[in-house]
């Protein structure tokens, strides 16, 4: 079986603080197969994991979290920032015109400025038969989430829509990547996509955190890399 991460920031998102090459060298200390870093409306980081990959031996998909009018919408496959601010469908099509795919990150989760899809916005735009066939995913389990509640509500939902389900840990600290993962039949990129549109994943947890180690191991890491974020020395 494969593992993926596929929801991970760097400091080139806003709340980051971890560079690009520690989330890569993390990632291959605990065995994932695959990784996508997705920043905050910046692809940056991701392009830059892609040139770093092969020195680490781990597959990277290039990502991008975007904030839409209704919340925010994992990207994957895109090479470009997408605009933020549309809506969520607009932003799904244009994802779809440049090739990638969609996961809806942490739906209906609150809490700390998260800025989440609600279930209905969800369920109108898969109406769409072009929509639905790019936003191919749901995240049920958000390793970092302060909101646990939200991951069950997020599995209801997968399963009412017959969606595939994805685990992944929203690290915002290196130390975080892989608390949350997607497992799918095979190894490769092709075989994740696969199993993701045929509904053939699963969820991979590492031991949970409870909130005060999330919240205090994010600020001492995110004080600690104020340097490199000033100076956007993310290697």
């Amino acid at each position: 079986m494969g593992i993926a991460d596929l929801h991970i920031h760097t400091i080139y998102s806003y709340d980051g603080s971890a560079s690009v090459s520690a989330v890569l060298k993390r990632a291959k200390q605990i065995d994932l197969d695959l990784i996508a870093i997705t920043d905050h409306d910046e692809i940056y980081g991701a392009i830059q994991a892609m040139d770093l990959a092969p020195v680490f031996d781990i597959q990277v998909i290039p990502g991008i979290e975007i904030t839409t009018a209704e919340g925010d919408l994992l990207a994957f496959n895109v090479m470009k920032k997408i605009q933020r601010g549309l809506p969520l469908i607009d932003t799904v099509l244009r994802v779809s015109e440049l090739g990638g795919f969609c996961i809806a990150p942490h739906p209906m989760a609150g809490g700390l400025g998260m800025k989440s899809l609600g279930a209905d916005t969800i369920l109108l735009a898969l109406r769409q038969p072009d929509v639905a066939r790019t936003l191919i995913g749901i995240e049920t389990f958000n390793a970092t989430a302060l909101d646990k509640k939200s991951c069950q509500q997020a599995s209801i939902l997968a399963e009412i829509v017959g969606i595939a389900r994805t685990g992944n840990s929203d690290a915002h600290i290196a130390e975080a990547v892989g608390l949350g993962a997607t497992e799918f039949e095979g190894h490769t990129i092709d075989d994740l996509l696969k199993a993701l549109r045929n509904g053939e994943t699963t969820i991979y947890k590492q031991e949970e955190w409870n909130s005060a180690r999330i919240l205090g191991s994010w600020a001492a890491n995110y004080m600690g890399s104020a340097f490199k974020r000033l100076t956007n020395t993310a290697s």
